[in-house]
């Protein structure tokens, strides 16, 4: 319980449902696609059913990620792979639906939606866990639990408010973005194989990496989507 008076342990739960909501979206969209030519009785259990087995499964592999960043140079990995996520959260989708087609029976959806939703859910994982890491050693499970089980009904049940809202506010995206490269930073500094090194360094060293990460990813995801943009009005005005 002496965690949970822990700031750091808030701090951490406000990352892990805030990174989840927001990396959840796409998964929004595929649990409505693959549950939209259901009959209307069948398509709130599908919901539900496909979307309970995703978050144990996601859990699960959360926790197994946790336990993979405390070896040397993985959290550095894993940050470089958090400030890719990041960027690409700045850049249109070309194909929003994912190719998921719609199911027409129950279990056909319910597996559709374990299916996809563990296939995309590798950003969920890494940025939960990232964001778990940051937490107090001692209730790192407890926040992983606290903060899925908050996060995920939101997105279950919101999902259509959750897109409505991004789409009108999208500063909402950007800094989900650069707090993904915030939680980046976060991470590279903490891995064993350099810890020492940041430490010795100083606090202020250790800000300059994380707001570094949360600037880096916002220009270059902006870049990038600028230069797709452009690209795709060159496209459009040569055919």
């Amino acid at each position: 319980m002496e965690a949970v008076a822990d700031a750091a342990f808030w701090v951490a739960l406000g990352k892990i449902v805030w990174v989840n909501i927001l990396l959840s979206g796409d998964n929004a969209v595929v649990i409505a696609l693959a549950a939209r030519s259901l009959p209307l009785h069948q398509r709130n259990k599908a919901i539900v059913a496909g979307s309970a087995a995703a978050i144990v499964l996601r859990v699960l592999l959360t926790v197994f990620a946790v336990s993979l960043l405390q070896f040397p140079y993985l959290k550095i990995v894993g940050a470089l792979l958090l400030l890719w996520i990041g960027v690409q959260l700045l850049v249109p989708d070309d194909d929003p639906e994912g190719g998921i087609k719609p199911a027409t029976q129950l279990w056909a959806a319910v597996r559709t939606i374990l299916v996809a939703d563990l296939v995309m859910s590798v950003d969920n994982v890494l940025a939960v866990a990232a964001a778990a890491d940051s937490g107090p050693p001692e209730s790192r499970l407890l926040l992983l639990i606290i903060g899925l089980g908050l996060s995920i009904p939101l997105i279950i049940f919101g999902s259509t408010l959750l897109l409505s809202v991004m789409e009108k506010y999208p500063v909402i995206i950007t800094l989900g973005a650069a707090l993904l490269g915030f939680v980046a930073g976060e991470m590279l500094v903490t891995d064993h194989a350099v810890e020492a090194f940041f430490h010795g360094a100083g606090r202020a060293s250790t800000t300059i990496i994380e707001l570094a990460g949360a600037v880096g990813v916002v220009l270059a995801g902006r870049w990038l989507a600028a230069r797709k943009q452009r690209a795709t009005g060159e496209e459009a005005a040569g055919g």
